[in-house]
């Protein structure tokens, strides 16, 4: 296959839109980290607590997803600066682990959204009871 400029350049919306989501997903768990932060302050849950355990574990996936995200997207850009100056070899095999950083990033993104709906389901079951 011959690789052109314009392969590892369909991957940048994707990416693009792809980091939007995980910020999103970031920013959505802050927030829910400071309201249990002031819910901790007033009763002290332990509960509570153990929430917070959690979704310090879903902050680092979702670092982790950022980070293998924004590696495939710089080595996007070094394949097209490879193709540009004719080194395809090298270009092939860094848009080879572009394609795999990008592969862990969405896996990280699935097992991320397991353990949220995992949660969710825990606190709908303290619901129904």
């Amino acid at each position: 296959m011959t690789l052109s400029l314009s392969i590892p350049a369909l991957l940048f919306p994707a990416i693009s839109l792809t980091m939007l989501a995980y910020n999103a997903r970031y920013l959505a768990i802050a927030a829910l980290i400071r309201n249990l932060y002031a819910a901790y302050q007033v009763s002290e849950s332990e509960n509570i607590g153990l929430q917070v355990k959690k979704l310090r574990q879903r902050l680092i996936i979702i670092k982790n997803m950022q980070a293998m995200a924004i590696i495939s997207f710089l080595l996007a850009v070094i394949t097209m600066f490879l193709i540009y100056i004719e080194i395809l070899f090298w270009a092939n095999m860094i848009f080879g682990v572009s394609l795999l950083a990008l592969l862990c990033s969405l896996l990280l993104s699935l097992y991320e959204v397991q353990l949220s709906t995992k949660a969710l389901e825990i606190q709908l079951r303290d619901m129904e009871n």
